[in-house]
């Protein structure tokens, strides 16, 4: 008896043993269904995102792949829980500023089983249930409530901010044991986290996406900027070896030993080597000029312009090429287009351009400038360039006045230019506050009008007349003395000779200097009445030694001229500044320098 006394306690152990090995099989086989439900989530996410690294053209948007995103948790959660209802509710911005202004609404977007009328039932903390169906809204209090019993996760980080909440209903299911359905909060909780980096990476990837696509499009545009440059390089190159041939070449016949040209080929040859040097300086300033204007450093000289008596200036400098080409000129100006006011310089430069154009482009018949007012009020003239020549293309046309753009024809003269003429024309007549108008037919020939004021506003004219007159006759009364003698300070000796040579053949007294100690010397041992500069010395700064001139009062009353490779805008009133009388640019204009130095003669 005793034996079977002992039974019933050997069975309750058993019993007992049994249970705890049961809870452990159900704990393990939860933990092992929310591993494999987690694994599948995080598969089908991690094969969403590695089709959204393609870099193929993708026609959805952030806003449709994160509804996907969406979706796929959905469908997961849906698939693990069997048949416990689940959502997704996304910040509606439209139900904020409509329906509730003053409080912030979800909208539910995304809703499990398939069947998107089933009711989605939560409880709050009071007990009371609500049914949500898709496209229903809840309060995000409401929401916050719901995390707090588990029942909602938050899809929200630093990067992304707060995209929407993981909801599930408060209905447990009868296919799995007690110890599963306690597993639900923390499925949905680490689901909620999955999402979250999930949606993290696809900004990421869009991103990089963006970056990818901002890259590619700055590497189409350096290499067009790459291939504009080759092509403007190359067109200069052209451009200048052309008139250095002629230079070098000319110069090299002079100068062969036994060669003795006639006195007509001896002038013919240094004609030629004239023209070329100024062909060159041209392109130089072309290219300068461009510059300037696009740091917005050009100066603008304003002057009361005879418009009749510019443009027959401007045709004289073209009518030799056109008649080497057989082409006809004409002009025409109205009989009301008298002045203009306008920078008389750059006018012509516009003029011009447009007048080598058409006559290079036209191989028969006749290049013609009409000058007009546009209307009856006289406040704008029409200046149009016509010609009879091969006509441009729509297509080009739209691209006429893109630096360095060329048209090239296999009919017109083989000289092309370095593609900054029209470009150049453009910006010049818009700093006049005009624009520039173009009709083209193909074979048939191109009208290009210019359109500008008559009169520009911020000037007046008498203070251009004075921008044009010399600078010392503006800011001092000079008082010189020393005859007819004149001190050169230049280091390089081509212009120091070329300076020296010309001013001599006028019978004036050059003494040549090359550097600041040999200035000085030269001054105690003669009067001078006048001297030039250069501001680039080899032992000083020319416009340091211009204010030290000034302060000395043996020398303060010489006018000195600056003579300078300084170009830009401002040079010449930091020169003037500096304590200059007068400023001549290089390469040096000898009929401008005679000019200068003449009028400093006549004030001795």
């Amino acid at each position: 008896m005793q034996q079977y006394s002992s039974l019933p306690e050997q069975n309750t152990q058993l019993n007992a043993n049994s249970s705890t090995v049961l809870t452990t099989i159900e704990q393990l086989r939860a933990e092992l269904w929310l591993e494999r439900s987690l694994n599948q989530l995080q598969s089908r996410l991690c094969n969403f995102l590695t089709l959204a690294l393609s870099f193929e053209q993708d026609e959805k948007t952030t806003i449709d792949k994160q509804a996907e995103i969406f979706q796929v948790v959905v469908d997961e959660l849906e698939t693990a829980i069997n048949s416990s209802i689940m959502a997704i509710a996304s910040p509606a911005i439209v139900a904020i500023a409509i329906v509730q202004p003053q409080q912030p609404v979800c909208k539910i977007c995304y809703i499990s089983p398939k069947n998107p009328q089933a009711p989605l039932t939560i409880t709050n903390r009071r007990g009371e249930k609500s049914h949500l169906t898709l496209n229903s809204e809840i309060q995000l209090e409401e929401l916050q409530q719901l995390e707090q019993s588990q029942m909602a996760c938050c899809l929200s980080n630093d990067s992304i901010g707060t995209v929407g909440w993981l909801i599930t209903s408060a209905t447990s299911t009868n296919s799995y044991s007690g110890i599963i359905v306690s597993e639900i909060p923390k499925l949905i909780a680490k689901a909620a986290q999955i999402c979250t980096v999930a949606l993290t990476q696809l900004k990421q990837i869009e991103s990089l996406h963006q970056q990818a696509l901002n890259l590619n499009n700055g590497n189409q545009e350096l290499e067009r900027t790459n291939q504009l440059k080759n092509q403007f390089l190359a067109n200069t190159s052209h451009e200048i070896r052309t008139p250095l041939s002629s230079i070098i070449g000319f110069t090299h016949l002079l100068l062969a030993q036994g060669y003795d040209p006639s006195r007509q080929r001896h002038h013919e040859y240094l004609n030629i080597i004239q023209a070329s040097g100024k062909h060159l300086l041209a392109l130089i300033n072309d290219i300068l000029d461009l510059s300037k204007i696009e740091a917005n450093q050009l100066e603008v000289n304003w002057e009361k312009i005879d418009l009749p008596q510019l443009c027959r200036n401007v045709l004289a400098l073209i009518k030799e090429k056109a008649a080497n080409k057989g082409l006809q000129i004409r002009l025409e100006v109205d009989v009301n287009a008298k002045n203009i006011i306008a920078d008389p310089l750059r006018l012509k430069q516009i003029l011009l351009n447009l007048l080598f154009n058409a006559v290079k482009f036209t191989n028969t018949g006749t290049v013609g400038l009409e000058v007009r007012p546009q209307d009856d009020q006289n406040e704008f003239m029409r200046f149009t360039v016509w010609d009879t020549g091969i006509g441009i293309t729509e297509k080009h046309q739209s691209q006429l006045f893109e630096p360095y753009f060329q048209i090239f024809n296999d009919n017109v003269s083989s000289e092309e230019g370095t593609g900054l003429g029209l470009a150049l024309t453009r910006k010049l007549v818009e700093i006049h506050g005009g624009w520039v108008e173009v009709e083209s037919v193909v074979d048939r020939g191109s009208h290009f009008t210019i359109v500008l004021p008559v009169e520009q506003e911020q000037v007046a004219v008498s203070d251009t007349v004075a921008e044009f007159q010399p600078q010392q006759n503006r800011d001092r009364n000079i008082t010189t003395s020393g005859d007819s003698n004149i001190l050169l300070v230049e280091d390089d000796i081509s212009n120091a000779k070329l300076i020296k040579t010309f001013l001599e053949r006028l019978e004036y007294q050059v003494t040549w200097v090359k550097t600041a100690d040999q200035m000085w010397d030269a001054l105690k041992g003669q009067d001078y009445f006048l001297i030039l500069m250069d501001i680039v010395l080899p032992d000083a700064n020319g416009l340091a030694l211009v204010k030290q001139l000034r302060k000395n009062p043996q020398y303060s009353h010489i006018p000195i001229v600056a003579e300078t490779a300084m170009a830009m805008k401002g040079d010449r009133d930091t020169c003037i500044a500096a304590g200059v009388n007068d400023y001549i640019c290089k390469p040096i204009d000898l009929q401008l320098l005679e000019i200068i130095v003449s009028q400093y003669v006549a004030a001795d």
